[in-house]
Protein backbone atom coordinates (compact mmCIF):
# COMPACT_ATOMS: atom_id res chain seq x y z
CA UNK A 1 0.00 0.00 0.00
CA UNK A 2 2.88 2.34 0.86
CA UNK A 3 4.73 1.81 -2.18
CA UNK A 4 0.97 2.54 -4.44
CA UNK A 5 0.93 5.54 -2.54
CA UNK A 6 4.52 6.52 -2.99
CA UNK A 7 4.43 5.90 -6.64
CA UNK A 8 0.47 7.96 -7.03
CA UNK A 9 2.67 10.68 -5.19
CA UNK A 10 5.28 10.65 -7.82
CA UNK A 11 2.57 10.71 -10.75
CA UNK A 12 0.56 13.58 -9.00
CA UNK A 13 3.82 15.42 -8.77
CA UNK A 14 4.57 14.71 -12.56
CA UNK A 15 1.35 15.47 -13.41
CA UNK A 16 1.34 19.30 -12.11
CA UNK A 17 4.64 19.96 -13.12
CA UNK A 18 3.15 19.07 -17.02
CA UNK A 19 0.57 21.39 -16.37
CA UNK A 20 2.84 24.42 -15.61
CA UNK A 21 3.65 26.74 -18.88
CA UNK A 22 7.08 26.35 -20.13
CA UNK A 23 7.69 29.46 -19.88
CA UNK A 24 6.97 29.95 -16.01
CA UNK A 25 9.20 26.48 -16.11
CA UNK A 26 12.00 28.10 -16.96
CA UNK A 27 11.66 31.06 -15.20
CA UNK A 28 11.38 28.55 -11.78
CA UNK A 29 14.81 27.25 -13.67
CA UNK A 30 16.30 30.51 -13.99
CA UNK A 31 15.53 31.64 -10.09
CA UNK A 32 17.01 27.86 -9.16
CA UNK A 33 19.98 28.17 -11.02
CA UNK A 34 20.90 31.37 -9.63
CA UNK A 35 20.93 30.62 -6.48
CA UNK A 36 22.12 26.89 -6.77
CA UNK A 37 24.89 29.13 -7.98
CA UNK A 38 24.95 31.53 -5.33
CA UNK A 39 24.87 28.78 -2.50
CA UNK A 40 26.69 26.04 -3.32
CA UNK A 41 28.84 26.91 -6.76
CA UNK A 42 30.98 23.86 -6.77
CA UNK A 43 27.78 21.45 -6.83
CA UNK A 44 26.20 24.00 -9.34
CA UNK A 45 29.42 23.90 -12.04
CA UNK A 46 28.68 19.49 -12.06
CA UNK A 47 24.99 20.62 -13.41
CA UNK A 48 26.74 21.89 -16.35
CA UNK A 49 25.97 18.27 -17.43
CA UNK A 50 22.21 19.08 -17.79
CA UNK A 51 23.17 22.18 -20.34
CA UNK A 52 25.43 20.25 -22.32
CA UNK A 53 23.13 17.79 -22.68
CA UNK A 54 20.61 19.89 -23.56
CA UNK A 55 22.70 21.58 -26.58
CA UNK A 56 23.55 17.87 -27.57
CA UNK A 57 19.86 16.99 -28.01
CA UNK A 58 19.54 20.14 -29.87
CA UNK A 59 22.14 19.80 -32.57
CA UNK A 60 20.66 15.89 -32.71
CA UNK A 61 17.23 16.70 -33.91
CA UNK A 62 17.61 20.21 -35.69
CA UNK A 63 19.45 19.23 -38.91
CA UNK A 64 16.42 16.55 -39.49
CA UNK A 65 13.71 19.05 -38.43
CA UNK A 66 14.71 21.62 -41.32
CA UNK A 67 14.79 18.93 -43.67
CA UNK A 68 11.73 17.37 -43.11
CA UNK A 69 9.74 20.69 -42.32
CA UNK A 70 10.83 22.36 -45.86
CA UNK A 71 10.13 19.11 -47.98
CA UNK A 72 6.38 18.97 -46.10
CA UNK A 73 5.57 22.39 -46.04
CA UNK A 74 6.19 22.77 -50.20
CA UNK A 75 4.92 19.19 -50.86
CA UNK A 76 1.53 20.22 -49.25
CA UNK A 77 1.18 23.66 -50.34
CA UNK A 78 -2.32 23.96 -52.04
CA UNK A 79 -2.90 26.78 -54.49
CA UNK A 80 -6.04 28.65 -54.31
CA UNK A 81 -6.79 30.60 -57.49
CA UNK A 82 -9.80 32.20 -55.92
CA UNK A 83 -7.93 33.25 -52.44
CA UNK A 84 -5.81 36.66 -54.45
CA UNK A 85 -2.83 35.85 -52.21
CA UNK A 86 -0.30 37.05 -54.07
CA UNK A 87 -0.21 40.29 -53.09
CA UNK A 88 -0.23 38.84 -49.66
CA UNK A 89 2.73 36.36 -49.91
CA UNK A 90 4.19 39.68 -51.26
CA UNK A 91 4.07 41.53 -48.57
CA UNK A 92 4.81 38.71 -45.62
CA UNK A 93 8.47 38.47 -47.62
CA UNK A 94 9.28 42.09 -47.94
CA UNK A 95 8.14 42.05 -44.27
CA UNK A 96 10.26 39.47 -43.31
CA UNK A 97 13.60 40.89 -45.04
CA UNK A 98 12.82 44.32 -44.14
CA UNK A 99 13.08 42.78 -40.66
CA UNK A 100 16.12 41.18 -41.13
CA UNK A 101 17.66 44.33 -42.90
CA UNK A 102 16.72 46.56 -39.71
CA UNK A 103 17.87 43.71 -37.52
CA UNK A 104 21.35 43.99 -39.23
CA UNK A 105 21.68 47.63 -39.17
CA UNK A 106 20.79 47.65 -34.82
CA UNK A 107 23.56 45.01 -34.67
CA UNK A 108 25.78 47.10 -36.37
CA UNK A 109 25.29 50.22 -34.69
CA UNK A 110 25.05 48.26 -31.37
CA UNK A 111 27.29 44.89 -31.36
CA UNK A 112 26.80 42.35 -29.05
CA UNK A 113 29.32 40.03 -27.90
CA UNK A 114 28.31 36.52 -26.27
CA UNK A 115 30.31 34.46 -23.45
CA UNK A 116 30.87 31.29 -25.02
CA UNK A 117 32.62 27.94 -25.06
CA UNK A 118 34.71 28.47 -27.92
CA UNK A 119 37.90 25.50 -26.78
CA UNK A 120 38.47 23.41 -29.29
CA UNK A 121 35.85 24.68 -31.81
CA UNK A 122 36.44 26.17 -34.98
CA UNK A 123 35.38 29.20 -37.30
CA UNK A 124 36.50 29.63 -40.56
CA UNK A 125 35.55 33.01 -41.57
CA UNK A 126 35.45 33.92 -44.92
CA UNK A 127 37.13 36.22 -46.90
CA UNK A 128 34.56 38.45 -48.56
CA UNK A 129 31.53 38.34 -50.66
CA UNK A 130 33.36 36.44 -53.42
CA UNK A 131 34.53 33.51 -50.86
CA UNK A 132 31.23 33.74 -49.35
CA UNK A 133 29.05 32.33 -52.16
CA UNK A 134 31.42 29.99 -53.51
CA UNK A 135 31.23 28.90 -49.93
CA UNK A 136 27.42 28.47 -50.22
CA UNK A 137 27.91 27.10 -53.62
CA UNK A 138 29.65 23.77 -52.13
CA UNK A 139 27.22 23.79 -49.38
CA UNK A 140 24.33 24.01 -51.20
CA UNK A 141 25.68 20.44 -53.69
CA UNK A 142 26.91 18.91 -50.57
CA UNK A 143 25.88 15.38 -50.34
CA UNK A 144 22.34 15.15 -47.85
CA UNK A 145 23.48 12.39 -45.62
CA UNK A 146 27.09 14.44 -44.71
CA UNK A 147 24.56 17.43 -44.78
CA UNK A 148 22.37 15.63 -41.93
CA UNK A 149 25.50 14.59 -40.17
CA UNK A 150 27.97 17.33 -40.27
CA UNK A 151 25.01 19.83 -39.41
CA UNK A 152 25.52 21.63 -43.07
CA UNK A 153 22.01 23.21 -42.50
CA UNK A 154 22.88 25.24 -45.95
CA UNK A 155 22.39 22.36 -47.67
CA UNK A 156 19.86 20.91 -45.77
CA UNK A 157 17.53 23.88 -46.77
CA UNK A 158 18.90 22.84 -50.49
CA UNK A 159 17.83 19.02 -50.20
CA UNK A 160 14.71 20.37 -48.65
CA UNK A 161 13.47 22.45 -51.19
CA UNK A 162 14.34 20.14 -53.89
CA UNK A 163 12.76 17.48 -52.48
CA UNK A 164 9.51 19.67 -51.65
CA UNK A 165 9.29 20.46 -55.06
CA UNK A 166 10.07 17.26 -56.42
CA UNK A 167 7.22 15.88 -54.15
CA UNK A 168 4.40 17.86 -55.00
CA UNK A 169 4.06 15.97 -58.02
CA UNK A 170 3.69 12.47 -56.02
CA UNK A 171 0.71 10.88 -54.95
CA UNK A 172 -1.18 12.24 -52.06
CA UNK A 173 -0.38 8.88 -49.59
CA UNK A 174 3.18 10.40 -50.20
CA UNK A 175 2.48 13.82 -49.35
CA UNK A 176 0.82 12.36 -46.15
CA UNK A 177 3.52 10.37 -45.28
CA UNK A 178 5.98 13.54 -45.44
CA UNK A 179 3.39 15.55 -43.60
CA UNK A 180 3.16 12.32 -40.72
CA UNK A 181 7.33 12.36 -40.56
CA UNK A 182 7.24 16.09 -40.33
CA UNK A 183 4.68 15.72 -37.15
CA UNK A 184 6.91 12.97 -36.00
CA UNK A 185 10.47 14.78 -35.88
CA UNK A 186 8.44 17.89 -34.51
CA UNK A 187 7.16 16.22 -31.80
CA UNK A 188 10.49 14.84 -31.08
CA UNK A 189 11.65 18.37 -30.70
CA UNK A 190 8.72 19.31 -28.73
CA UNK A 191 9.69 16.62 -26.25
CA UNK A 192 13.39 18.12 -26.31
CA UNK A 193 12.16 21.28 -25.75
CA UNK A 194 10.04 20.08 -22.31
CA UNK A 195 13.73 19.44 -20.79
CA UNK A 196 14.78 22.98 -21.54
CA UNK A 197 13.95 23.99 -18.28
CA UNK A 198 16.37 21.42 -16.94
CA UNK A 199 18.55 22.32 -19.58
CA UNK A 200 18.57 26.11 -18.57
CA UNK A 201 19.12 25.58 -15.44
CA UNK A 202 22.42 23.57 -15.91
CA UNK A 203 23.51 26.52 -18.33
CA UNK A 204 22.36 29.53 -15.83
CA UNK A 205 23.82 27.90 -12.33
CA UNK A 206 27.23 27.01 -13.98
CA UNK A 207 27.67 30.31 -15.90
CA UNK A 208 26.80 32.05 -12.77
CA UNK A 209 29.03 30.08 -10.76
CA UNK A 210 31.91 30.21 -13.05
CA UNK A 211 31.42 34.07 -14.09
CA UNK A 212 29.08 35.66 -12.04
CA UNK A 213 26.06 38.48 -13.27
CA UNK A 214 28.49 39.41 -16.02
CA UNK A 215 27.42 36.79 -17.89
CA UNK A 216 24.00 37.88 -17.33
CA UNK A 217 23.81 41.44 -17.83
CA UNK A 218 25.22 40.92 -21.93
CA UNK A 219 21.81 39.13 -21.84
CA UNK A 220 20.06 42.09 -21.10
CA UNK A 221 21.89 44.26 -23.93
CA UNK A 222 20.69 40.95 -26.39
CA UNK A 223 17.15 41.46 -25.81
CA UNK A 224 17.44 45.49 -25.91
CA UNK A 225 18.79 44.93 -29.53
CA UNK A 226 15.84 42.05 -30.03
CA UNK A 227 13.31 43.79 -28.72
CA UNK A 228 14.27 47.38 -30.91
CA UNK A 229 14.43 45.50 -33.77
CA UNK A 230 10.92 44.44 -33.58
CA UNK A 231 9.34 47.64 -32.23
CA UNK A 232 10.86 49.45 -34.78
CA UNK A 233 9.23 46.70 -37.15
CA UNK A 234 5.88 47.51 -35.75
CA UNK A 235 5.51 50.90 -35.44
CA UNK A 236 8.04 52.44 -38.65
CA UNK A 237 8.40 49.85 -41.01
CA UNK A 238 4.71 48.21 -41.20
CA UNK A 239 3.00 51.27 -41.23
CA UNK A 240 5.49 53.03 -44.30
CA UNK A 241 4.39 49.32 -45.99
CA UNK A 242 0.64 49.86 -45.36
CA UNK A 243 0.65 53.49 -46.53
CA UNK A 244 2.96 52.58 -49.54
CA UNK A 245 -0.09 49.98 -50.53
CA UNK A 246 -3.67 52.08 -48.99
CA UNK A 247 -2.26 55.46 -49.14
CA UNK A 248 -3.76 56.63 -45.94
CA UNK A 249 -2.69 56.86 -42.07
CA UNK A 250 -1.60 53.23 -41.34
CA UNK A 251 -1.62 53.49 -37.38
CA UNK A 252 -5.45 52.88 -36.74
CA UNK A 253 -5.33 49.66 -38.24
CA UNK A 254 -1.80 48.88 -37.16
CA UNK A 255 -2.32 49.69 -33.39
CA UNK A 256 -5.83 47.79 -34.10
CA UNK A 257 -3.99 44.65 -35.14
CA UNK A 258 -1.12 45.17 -32.23
CA UNK A 259 -4.39 45.50 -29.69
CA UNK A 260 -6.46 42.83 -30.74
CA UNK A 261 -3.94 40.40 -32.11
CA UNK A 262 -0.43 40.68 -30.74
CA UNK A 263 -1.37 40.83 -26.91
CA UNK A 264 -2.89 37.37 -27.11
CA UNK A 265 -0.25 36.27 -29.62
CA UNK A 266 2.16 37.53 -26.77
CA UNK A 267 1.21 35.31 -23.97
CA UNK A 268 0.08 32.02 -26.00
CA UNK A 269 3.88 32.17 -27.66
CA UNK A 270 2.13 30.50 -31.00
CA UNK A 271 1.23 31.83 -34.19
CA UNK A 272 -1.23 28.69 -35.04
CA UNK A 273 -3.39 29.33 -31.71
CA UNK A 274 -3.41 33.27 -32.44
CA UNK A 275 -4.98 32.06 -35.70
CA UNK A 276 -8.74 32.16 -34.17
CA UNK A 277 -8.21 35.27 -32.66
CA UNK A 278 -7.13 36.57 -36.45
CA UNK A 279 -9.56 34.71 -38.26
CA UNK A 280 -12.32 37.14 -36.03
CA UNK A 281 -10.29 40.26 -36.32
CA UNK A 282 -10.47 40.12 -40.49
CA UNK A 283 -13.92 39.46 -40.13
CA UNK A 284 -14.19 42.43 -38.12
CA UNK A 285 -12.16 44.68 -40.31
CA UNK A 286 -15.02 43.50 -43.26
CA UNK A 287 -12.43 41.37 -45.44
CA UNK A 288 -13.11 38.90 -47.91
CA UNK A 289 -13.34 35.65 -46.08
CA UNK A 290 -11.88 34.03 -49.23
CA UNK A 291 -9.04 35.72 -48.70
CA UNK A 292 -8.28 35.51 -45.23
CA UNK A 293 -9.36 32.19 -44.22
CA UNK A 294 -5.92 30.83 -46.41
CA UNK A 295 -3.75 33.93 -46.03
CA UNK A 296 -4.22 34.10 -42.01
CA UNK A 297 -3.07 30.21 -41.57
CA UNK A 298 -0.33 30.92 -44.35
CA UNK A 299 0.72 33.71 -42.37
CA UNK A 300 1.35 31.57 -39.76
CA UNK A 301 3.80 29.82 -41.39
CA UNK A 302 5.49 32.07 -44.16
CA UNK A 303 4.94 35.86 -42.35
CA UNK A 304 7.92 35.57 -39.58
CA UNK A 305 9.61 38.87 -39.22
CA UNK A 306 9.83 38.34 -35.42
CA UNK A 307 12.08 35.03 -36.56
CA UNK A 308 14.18 36.96 -39.33
CA UNK A 309 15.15 39.49 -36.21
CA UNK A 310 16.07 36.43 -33.96
CA UNK A 311 18.32 34.33 -36.65
CA UNK A 312 19.85 37.60 -37.86
CA UNK A 313 20.43 39.49 -34.24
CA UNK A 314 21.54 36.27 -32.88
CA UNK A 315 24.06 35.04 -35.96
CA UNK A 316 25.48 38.50 -36.05
CA UNK A 317 26.20 38.22 -31.93
CA UNK A 318 28.25 35.21 -32.66
CA UNK A 319 29.92 36.53 -35.70
CA UNK A 320 31.02 39.14 -33.28
CA UNK A 321 31.77 36.90 -30.42
CA UNK A 322 34.58 35.28 -32.88
CA UNK A 323 35.87 38.46 -34.18
CA UNK A 324 34.62 37.74 -37.54
CA UNK A 325 34.38 40.57 -39.78
CA UNK A 326 30.97 40.83 -41.76
CA UNK A 327 30.97 43.09 -44.57
CA UNK A 328 27.79 44.88 -45.81
CA UNK A 329 27.05 42.41 -49.09
CA UNK A 330 28.07 39.54 -46.10
CA UNK A 331 25.20 41.21 -44.29
CA UNK A 332 22.69 41.95 -47.20
CA UNK A 333 23.07 37.70 -47.92
CA UNK A 334 22.39 37.14 -44.60
CA UNK A 335 19.27 38.72 -44.22
CA UNK A 336 18.09 37.00 -47.27
CA UNK A 337 19.25 33.94 -45.67
CA UNK A 338 17.53 34.58 -42.51
CA UNK A 339 14.50 35.38 -44.52
CA UNK A 340 14.11 32.24 -46.17
CA UNK A 341 15.10 30.48 -42.80
CA UNK A 342 12.29 32.27 -40.93
CA UNK A 343 9.86 30.88 -43.52
CA UNK A 344 10.43 27.75 -42.53
CA UNK A 345 10.03 27.87 -39.34
CA UNK A 346 8.62 25.46 -36.86
CA UNK A 347 5.84 25.84 -35.12
CA UNK A 348 7.07 24.52 -32.16
CA UNK A 349 8.37 27.51 -29.54
CA UNK A 350 11.74 28.19 -29.94
CA UNK A 351 11.59 27.27 -33.50
CA UNK A 352 13.28 30.05 -34.98
CA UNK A 353 16.47 29.29 -32.51
CA UNK A 354 16.54 25.89 -34.30
CA UNK A 355 17.60 27.37 -37.64
CA UNK A 356 20.20 30.04 -36.51
CA UNK A 357 22.76 27.37 -37.23
CA UNK A 358 21.86 27.43 -40.70
CA UNK A 359 22.78 31.24 -40.79
CA UNK A 360 25.70 30.63 -38.61
CA UNK A 361 27.11 28.34 -41.60
CA UNK A 362 27.60 30.80 -43.95
CA UNK A 363 30.27 32.49 -41.80
CA UNK A 364 31.84 29.19 -41.56
CA UNK A 365 30.94 29.20 -37.55
CA UNK A 366 31.34 25.69 -36.10
CA UNK A 367 27.48 24.15 -35.22
CA UNK A 368 28.93 23.70 -31.58
CA UNK A 369 29.21 27.22 -31.08
CA UNK A 370 25.90 27.95 -32.67
CA UNK A 371 24.57 25.59 -30.80
CA UNK A 372 25.57 27.26 -27.38
CA UNK A 373 23.81 30.52 -29.59
CA UNK A 374 20.30 28.83 -29.49
CA UNK A 375 20.76 27.55 -26.06
CA UNK A 376 21.22 31.20 -25.28
CA UNK A 377 18.04 31.89 -27.52
CA UNK A 378 16.01 29.50 -24.99
CA UNK A 379 17.19 31.66 -21.62
CA UNK A 380 16.22 34.81 -23.24
CA UNK A 381 12.88 33.08 -25.19
CA UNK A 382 10.51 33.84 -22.29
CA UNK A 383 10.83 37.62 -23.92
CA UNK A 384 12.29 37.14 -27.12
CA UNK A 385 9.63 34.93 -27.89
CA UNK A 386 6.57 36.30 -26.95
CA UNK A 387 7.57 39.69 -28.53
CA UNK A 388 8.47 37.72 -31.58
CA UNK A 389 5.12 35.77 -31.89
CA UNK A 390 3.22 39.17 -31.10
CA UNK A 391 5.22 40.63 -34.19
CA UNK A 392 4.64 37.86 -36.79
CA UNK A 393 1.13 36.79 -35.65
CA UNK A 394 -0.03 41.00 -35.63
CA UNK A 395 1.17 41.48 -39.46
CA UNK A 396 -1.25 38.51 -40.17
CA UNK A 397 -3.59 40.78 -39.82
CA UNK A 398 -2.07 43.98 -40.77
CA UNK A 399 -0.45 43.01 -44.19
CA UNK A 400 -4.21 40.81 -45.22
CA UNK A 401 -5.84 43.82 -44.56
CA UNK A 402 -3.96 46.36 -46.48
CA UNK A 403 -3.22 44.18 -49.71
CA UNK A 404 -7.16 43.19 -49.63
CA UNK A 405 -7.89 46.82 -49.80
CA UNK A 406 -5.31 47.49 -52.58
CA UNK A 407 -7.73 44.66 -54.29
CA UNK A 408 -10.93 45.99 -53.85
CA UNK A 409 -9.50 49.40 -55.28
CA UNK A 410 -8.02 48.05 -57.82
CA UNK A 411 -11.40 45.71 -58.57
CA UNK A 412 -13.66 49.21 -58.43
Amino acid sequence: MTTQNTSVEKTSLFGKLKTINIVNQIIIALVVGIVLALVLPEVAKSFSILGSLFVSALKAVAPILVLVLVASSIANQKPNSDANLKPIVGLYLLGTISAALVAVALSFAFPVQLTLDIIGASANPPQGLGEVLSTLAFKIVDNPFNAVVTGNFIGILAWGLGLGFALKKGSESTKVMVHDLAEAVSSVVKLVIRFAPLGIMGLVANTVATTGFDTLGEFRHLVLLLLGSMVIIALVVNPLIVYFIMRKNPYPLVLTCLKESGITAFFTRSSAANIPVNMELCEKLDLHEDTYSVSIPLGATINMAGAAITITVLTLAAANTLNIEVDFATAILLSVIAAVSACGASGVAGGSLLLIPLACGLFGIDSDIAMQVVAIGFIIGVIQDSAETALNSSTDVIFTAAASHHITKNLE
